[in-house]
């Protein structure tokens, strides 16, 4: 994979290809989405919910908030924080508010 990037120099934008190089595990992923179109859509909706628990987790360290404060902010254990944070998988929108809230945060969506 190739990409072009530009410089801004005295003369003017200057181009500069650079070469993308994946790795194994990112070929692996692109050939089983060619092969199998049940595996690309699961591992699509996959990657997003473990992306939300990443967001969570980050926003969560951010504020230098342990696992066990959070818990106790939304009246919860720390264990369905933990699950929440490594298993995002059907998360309500309106436990994503309140775990956002209580950090001092909002949620945003957007739809592409």
């Amino acid at each position: 994979m190739r990409k072009t990037i530009f410089y801004k120099t005295e003369k003017g934008l200057l181009p500069e290809e650079i070469v993308m190089v994946k790795d194994d595990l990112e070929i692996f992923i692109d050939e089983k989405k060619a092969n199998s179109p049940e595996f690309a859509e699961n591992f699509e909706e996959g990657y997003l919910n473990f992306k939300i628990g990443v967001i969570l987790r980050q926003a969560r360290e951010q504020m230098g908030i342990t696992q066990s404060e959070i818990a106790e902010k939304l009246n919860t254990t720390k264990s369905v924080i933990s699950r929440m944070e490594n298993h995002a998988d059907d998360i309500r929108l309106s436990t994503l508010r309140k775990y956002a809230k209580a950090l001092g945060k909002k949620v945003t969506l957007e739809i592409n």
